[in-house]
């Protein structure tokens, strides 16, 4: 039975490093002789543009029945005053598939190292993940209202929301160093409150995890102090939006970051942490990985290929490891130079495999 990937290229630099990964998936699909479709459409700005929605109804049929959605990225400052932005879409997507689960792996490589704000013998060895409940909290709350003399928004949690974020972050732990680092603001939010009563009671069912209880605030200084402490963060919308974006600098850029988005029985969305950069689109030089590395999760999550998502990480490492990098690391490659040399080493790879 074939498999149907679709792919939402979106905005700004999404279609050049889309581009790239597909370059590579395609390889993939000869090499293995998989049985995959790819359908691209319209999203974000790029449909808005053409479609006049974000998020137009044929895009939405196709995400649906997809097996698996690679997103680029969305966005820019020319749909800032339309009436519908680009980000709308993406809030519409992830609430229709019921992606509540966001997985961001936040893993410090050797050739990566150097390139961290943090002193080395800080960040060496980093190696956590960010699960951020993503389909309720803040942005979704109702109601909320902008007028020019008060604004309001809505933080709000069903007990059930937060089982299901808490299941799956303590599932996760069980297959890593077995810690769970529940992050809140339980001192002062009512959501917070409830958020850590239920996670005592859920980690009653895990009884070979730890879990500790962090404030918001204290844990976005442990980040930066001692990353290696953590192994699994969990935490509601708006925190681990905030929490996430500050881990995904440790490695020294946003552009290497990959993450997955998980509903309880549809699709996956894989994308790059990293926004649509519309500053440097079109220029060649967008750093490429952040995009492989989240078709590599698509591959071994939604996929079960282990072999060809090793493949894709080790060629990346190998790449940087050769000292070829984009501006954003300091290098001078492109990003079609960055990804004819990960082609290289897969193909490599790939006749290594078939002696």
């Amino acid at each position: 039975m074939s498999k149907k990937v679709v792919v939402l290229a979106g905005d700004g630099i999404g279609p050049e490093i889309m581009d790239a990964a597909l370059v590579v998936f395609r390889e993939l699909i000869k090499i293995k002789n998989w049985s995959i479709d790819i359908e691209e459409l319209n999203f974000g700005g790029a449909a808005i543009d053409h479609e006049g929605s974000p998020f137009p109804e044929k895009t939405r049929q196709a995400c649906e029945t997809a097996d698996a959605i690679l997103l680029g990225a969305i966005g820019g400052p020319k749909w800032d005053q339309a009436t519908e932005r680009p980000e709308q879409g993406l809030l519409a997507l992830r609430k229709q598939l019921n992606l509540y689960a966001n997985v961001r792996p936040i893993t410090i490589s050797p050739v990566l190292t150097k390139f961290s704000p943090l002193r080395p013998e800080i960040a060496s060895g980093a190696d956590f993940v960010v699960v951020r409940e993503l389909t309720g909290g803040i942005y979704f709350g109702e109601p909320r209202s902008l007028s020019e003399e008060e604004a309001i928004d809505t933080c709000s949690y069903q007990r059930s929301e937060i089982e299901r974020i808490l299941h799956f972050a303590f599932s996760l732990a069980r297959t890593r160093r077995k810690k769970v680092t529940s992050v809140d603001k339980a001192n002062v939010l009512a959501t917070s409150k409830l958020w850590r009563k239920i996670a005592e009671e859920v980690a009653q069912e895990y009884p070979d995890c730890q879990l500790e209880h962090q404030f918001v605030d204290s844990a976005a200084m442990s980040l930066i102090k001692e990353p290696r402490r953590f192994d699994v963060i969990v935490t509601e919308n708006l925190f681990g939006d905030v929490l996430s974006d500050e881990a995904s600098m440790i490695p020294g850029s946003l552009g290497v970051m990959p993450s997955g988005s998980y509903s309880e029985n549809g699709p996956s969305l894989y994308e790059p942490i990293h926004g649509s950069a519309p500053d440097i689109a079109g220029l060649g030089i967008a750093n490429p990985v952040s995009m492989l590395r989240s078709l590599a999760m698509m591959l071994r999550e939604s996929f079960g290929e282990p072999e060809a998502t090793g493949w894709i990480e080790e060629a990346c490492n190998a790449v940087m490891e050769d000292g070829i990098f984009t501006k954003d690391l300091g290098g001078t490659a492109s990003t079609q130079e960055f990804t004819d040399a990960v082609m290289e080493k897969i193909r490599r790879y790939a006749d290594e495999y078939t002696i």
